[in-house]
């Protein structure tokens, strides 16, 4: 009689070990590149502005332009990752972006530039899902969530490291030195993910005909077992008769889910990019120096990343709490920048703890998305709610650009930015609620106690 072994209790029963390390670094470094891509342009717009003669608000279709891409790239490449494979998604996103970004080098004027953003949205797309999907499926669930945020605070740093490339070589090798490292970054990465990054073993389960490679990645995972030629590994808790297409992030308790989470990515993604869009040039209007503003808009996104490392112990023992508690606090939080007084030994640490819990808060949402779908939809799930979640990303830098075309003082500029945080924290309440009564518990996974909301 054949060895049979169930893939769930394969994953779960993991000890960390080098498989794990590796899995984490290049999915953090394919993060790393990801979010210093969607921040650079922010820091280039001061001297682009200048150089073009145009007011700093005319950016905003250009600011806007590479996540409208990533409402496209996030479902259309979470769907090549549940048809092509994780990795496959993964590597193909990495290339757009790299191509696009560098291809901004040589861009004339603002036509050009938001028409480049566009495809680099397109890759940026592709990487989030996939790699959420990826580390889901890899990780043991005692450790999922922790991993997933652990994986996603690459986003962060990155997103933090075109300010103090600003402050320090910008000055002297002008603002095309931000996009040629954009684009060679991750085109190294891509290179490097096709030999080193593992596929998701439980996607390979899915698919008839990799039962080698399979195979191969069972026994890489679970080195402690003997794992035999014949072994039959089966996939539990995939859902029968599940509907085909987007009505699979629908059924269920999902009905009701699926669109609170999609409110919880929007919100929190329209105050991240308000934020992230327009605080270098807003800090330098507001009086401060050029490496002063650009190095208190990095250090949002550094407190964004100890956010990310809170969410990544405390979400997998609290579930959605930590991260309704994270949206209540983040109002407030952005709304005393505007109280400042624009002074940088304050604005400074603002900044860090705005960082800390609008970016926490999506690192949250990123997370829960990746453990509450399914293995057979995950990556569409994800996507979607990565892919809907833009349009707050969208509207972001746009009402941004709108209210400082008007001339509003920082205390209501800060203030409207603030706003989305209050409604996603109603839509993050509200889920608490509902998870607990379809897991019966705090803790997320993908298997749900009940049948119906």
């Amino acid at each position: 009689m054949s060895q049979v072994l169930s893939i769930d209790e394969l994953v779960d029963g993991q000890k960390i070990r080098s498989f794990n390390i590796n899995l984490l670094i290049w999915s953090f470094l394919a993060m790393l590149a990801d979010g210093y891509d969607i921040g650079a342009l922010s820091f280039a717009v001061p001297q682009l502005q200048t150089l073009w003669q145009l007011r700093p608000g005319a950016f905003g279709p250009a600011l806007s332009a590479s996540l409208f891409g990533i409402l496209f790239g996030a479902p259309a490449l979470g769907y090549l990752g549940d048809r092509a494979g994780r990795k496959t998604a993964i590597i193909v996103g990495s290339l757009i972006y790299g191509l696009s970004t560098l291809a901004v080098i040589w861009s004339h004027d603002l036509t050009q530039l938001t028409a480049l953003r566009f495809i680099t949205g397109i890759g940026l797309g592709g990487i989030m899902p996939n790699t959420i999907a990826l580390n889901a499926e890899l990780a043991p669930q005692r450790l999922r969530a922790t991993l997933v945020v652990l994986m996603f605070t690459g986003i962060t740093l990155g997103s933090s490291a075109p300010g103090f490339i600003a402050a320090s070589l910008v000055p002297r090798h002008g603002w095309t030195v931000l996009f040629l490292v954009g684009g060679l970054v991750p085109l190294g990465v891509a290179a490097c993910l096709a030999a080193a990054l593992p596929e998701s073993i439980k996607y390979l389960s899915l698919v008839p005909g990799r039962r080698d490679a399979l195979l191969r990645l069972a026994r890489r995972m679970r080195p402690d077992l003997r794992i035999a030629d014949d072994v039959q590994l089966a996939v539990t808790n995939v859902p029968a008769q599940a509907p085909r297409g987007a009505g699979q992030i629908f059924s269920g308790d999902l009905a009701v889910i699926t669109p609170l989470l999609w409110l919880c990515f929007a919100t929190a993604l329209m105050a991240n990019f308000f934020l992230n869009s327009w605080l270098p040039i807003l800090f330098q209007s507001g009086g401060l120096q050029p490496a002063q503003a650009a190095i208190a808009a990095s250090l949002y996104h550094v407190g964004g990343t100890v956010g990310g490392l809170l969410i990544s112990v405390l979400l997998d023992r609290f579930g959605f709490v930590v991260i309704a508690a994270l949206f209540v606090i983040a109002a407030p939080a952005i709304a005393a920048i505007g109280m400042s007084g624009m002074v940088y030994a304050t604005i400074a640490p603002l900044a860090t703890v705005a960082g800390f819990t609008v970016l926490g808060a999506q690192f949250g949402n990123n997370a829960a998305a990746g453990l509450l779908y399914p293995t057979a939809f995950r990556s569409k799930g994800v996507g979607w709610a990565l892919g809907v979640g833009r349009f707050g990303s969208i509207v972001g830098p746009l009402v941004g650009a709108r209210l400082i075309d008007l001339h509003l003082p920082m205390r209501e500029l800060f203030a409207a930015a603030a706003v989305p945080m209050i409604v996603g924290a109603l839509a993050a309440l509200a889920l608490v609620r509902l998870c607990y009564a379809r897991l019966g518990g705090l803790r997320l996974s993908d298997v749900p106690r009940t049948a119906s909301a």
